[in-house]
């Protein structure tokens, strides 16, 4: 087989890890087919060195609209490629080979609020609808997304493959208890804390998850073990998001809350490793993969009862109702103080964790590539 993967999102967050797993377990399974990779210099770097059937196509204008629906396509028409994959909706206008397209959630139809109009927002729901239409198959990763998309596009059952996310190796700390003291000091971080891993968009509901932490805090006042507990978000910076600073203000945990950008893996994994309890109140997901890391690093998680997230988690995560602030409380407080449900979570999450495997994952993606090229 001759295919093409479009790997320029591979630095975003979470469609990186996607794009990364896939072609790097891709390379270790499948030496007889031609792989042409549509990046640019940066990530055939952040790749490596691949095997000998693995090329790059460079995208060099920054994802011009021109290049992506005209010379795309008839770049890939003059190297035969047979395939091109897409991990994610915005695939090339104009294709004449056949398209498979991976969609991750459907956020950004459910949530029409994220657009930065109405136009905006119907914009992507018609890209989103003209994807599928011109896919000769869809990837998603849960049976959930499967649902939502059946649902929201009258897609038949047997277009769609679900294919499950798993967990980055990078995201897994293997350091002792020294190099995890080193990274705590250089953040300045003495006190017992929860911790929250993930982008900061309305749906990830991180301002009702600030005021169960001031509530936790009410009732925790008087505790000698927690009355110091802090809540670290690792996320954007919280200057771009004044809704909620305002949140931490009115809730008056100004001093217990601290907001990080981006960090590197070798440092999340540190605090996945070092956080009480890791909570993750979503109120939708296409999967889900933060809370598995999490689980990962041995540490026990709450997260929603909602969209995939019981069905990724199983029954190793505390599971509430993410629209009631004194439910998230109640839980965190649960967790904080019952030694045998900490234990237990502990154990059936790292469990849990390694249901999930990129070989296996790729293994049922390349088995796609050969039904659709028939």
């Amino acid at each position: 087989m001759r295919i093409a993967f479009d790997v320029r999102k591979l630095n975003d967050f979470g469609i990186g890890t996607y794009i990364r797993n896939l072609i790097l377990n891709l390379a270790q399974l499948d030496l007889a087919s031609e792989y042409l990779l549509i990046g640019r210099e940066r990530d055939k770097a952040e790749l490596g060195t691949l095997p000998s059937n693995f090329s790059f196509i460079f995208d060099h204008t920054q994802e011009s609209a021109f290049w992506n629906d005209i010379v795309l396509p008839y770049t890939l028409e003059k190297r035969r490629v047979q395939i091109l994959h897409t991990p994610h909706y915005r695939a090339p206008r104009f294709l004449r080979c056949k398209s498979i397209i991976t969609i991750h959630d459907c956020v950004h139809i459910l949530f029409p609020n994220y657009a930065s109009s109405r136009a905006a927002h119907n914009q992507a729901r018609k890209a989103t609808r003209r994807a599928i239409k011109q896919s000769s198959h869809i990837l998603t990763v849960s049976e959930a997304t499967q649902r939502d998309l059946m649902r929201l596009f009258s897609i038949p059952e047997e277009k769609i493959t679900v294919v499950y996310n798993a967990i980055d190796e990078r995201a897994v700390l293997t350091s002792g208890v020294e190099e995890q003291k080193r990274v705590l000091e250089r953040y300045q971080i003495q006190d017992p804390f929860l911790l929250y891993a993930g982008n900061i968009k309305p749906h990830k509901n991180i301002a009702r998850l600030i005021e169960a932490f001031s509530v936790l805090k009410t009732e925790l006042r008087e505790n000698e073990t927690w009355k110091n507990l802090k809540l670290l978000i690792i996320g954007d910076e919280l200057s771009k998001h004044q809704f909620l600073r305002r949140t931490v203000i009115r809730s008056g945990v100004q001093h217990d809350v601290r907001f990080f950008g981006y960090v590197p893996y070798e440092t999340l994994k540190v605090f996945y490793k070092s956080a009480e309890i890791f909570v993750f109140p979503s109120l939708y997901e296409g999967f889900g993969l933060p809370p598995l890391e999490a689980m990962a690093n041995g540490t026990p998680v709450l997260t929603s009862n909602v969209s995939s997230l019981p069905e990724v988690m199983g029954d190793a995560a505390l599971l509430v109702n993410p629209e009631n602030v004194f439910e998230i409380c109640k839980g965190l407080k649960h967790l904080l103080f019952d030694f045998n449900l900490r234990a237990e979570l502990i154990a059936k999450g790292l469990e849990q964790s390694r249901r999930y495997s990129w070989q296996k994952s790729a293994g049922l993606v390349w088995q796609t590539y050969r039904k659709v090229a028939g």
